[in-house]
């Protein structure tokens, strides 16, 4: 069995951290799902501006566009939502056999729109509406605009992807947002027991943040710490009205920034039930050769609080970063979406 796939009798779901046209029309993410039970997809406009610029594919359809639509942005979406769509129709069978529970493929709202409540908003519906699948999840970030939109989306029905999401507060925060979107929604008279959602809680950024301040003994154990004390959190929480299913914890940024650590690091030591890894290429193809599945994510809850209370005992506010690597990431993503555009501006 692919040392991918033995992930999979944990209960964790493995998603793709990447989507470009060569992917789908080589039959590479078809092998993958086959082989390694892929079993979702997620984008963000980094990952955009990099297919698109190296992918010779996209790059032969940049110049017709030209001549069908005037805004960058709209040459953008009319260029990537049929990949999109395209990647859902390949996830279908997952989504159908899961009833589901997964196969589901990520599109990001714009940047610019992170502090934009009802703009956002109106973008989700507006996206969810063109993409047209039910296994498509609208990302959406973890601002306090977006929290509000959160909530939003999840009372019309509109799976989401919450992003960008670094400290307990914020977490906190995401899943008391998407609970007011199922108790709306349900209190409606809606159905609740299909809305997909996922919390994208970012990993190794927080040790490479944090690592330089701690002292030997404490670097590259706060991520995972974090991870397991969110996970302990998670299991203990109410269950939602009407059946609704619970919001997943996703494990984003996974792959290993320190070469001093073991480049699956973050995907070996986070493998729990009920539970999503988006992991990108690189770190895929090392798990695929060298990754050891096994159920680590519950662990030792005690010792990821012992671990945090020391954190706190040193002055560290994981809060505060967080907020901090908030700031970073949605400065990091509208960079990315503003070179992007400027592919299809030429």
């Amino acid at each position: 069995m692919s040392r991918i796939k033995a992930i999979a009798p944990f209960g964790q779901q493995i998603w793709l951290d990447n989507l470009t046209r060569q992917l789908l029309d080589s039959g590479e993410l078809s092998r993958w799902i086959a082989e390694d039970a892929i079993a979702g997809v997620t984008s963000n406009p980094a990952i955009f501006h990099n297919a698109i610029r190296d992918d010779a594919a996209y790059r032969a359809a940049l110049a017709p566009l030209k001549a069908v639509a005037a805004d960058p942005e709209q040459r953008f979406e009319m260029l990537v939502l049929p990949d999109i769509r395209r990647a859902c129709d390949l996830f279908a069978p997952t989504y159908a056999a899961s009833a589901g529970r997964t196969g589901f493929v990520s599109f990001e709202v714009a940047p610019a729109l992170a502090d934009d409540a009802a703009g956002t908003l109106a973008e989700a519906r507006r996206l969810w509406a063109a993409i047209d699948r039910p296994n498509a999840m609208i990302k959406i970030p973890a601002t306090p605009a977006g929290l509000e939109a959160i909530a939003g989306a999840i009372a019309d029905g509109i799976n989401v992807n919450v992003t960008l999401i670094f400290g307990p507060a914020q977490l906190a925060a995401v899943q008391a947002a998407h609970r007011a979107g199922i108790e709306r929604r349900f209190a409606a008279g809606l159905p609740v027991d299909r809305v997909a959602s996922v919390a994208s809680v970012f990993i190794s950024r927080l040790d490479s943040r944090l690592d330089p301040q701690l002292p030997a003994g404490l670097q590259g154990r706060t991520a995972i710490a974090f991870a397991r004390d969110a996970y302990a959190r998670w299991l203990a929480q109410p269950a939602l009205p009407g059946g609704a299913r619970p919001q997943l914890l996703l494990w984003a940024s996974t792959s290993t920034k320190n070469p001093a650590y073991r480049d699956v690091i973050y995907v070996e030591q986070l493998i729990g039930a009920d539970t999503v890894n988006t992991v990108p290429d690189a770190t895929l193809a090392a798990f695929r050769d060298h990754g050891e599945a096994a159920a680590t994510l519950a662990g030792d809850p005690a010792a990821s609080a012992e671990h945090l209370a020391g954190l706190a005992a040193l002055g560290v506010d994981l809060d505060a970063v967080g907020d901090e690597l908030l700031a970073a990431g949605l400065r990091q993503f509208a960079d990315a979406f503003a070179q992007l555009l400027r592919l299809f501006d030429a």
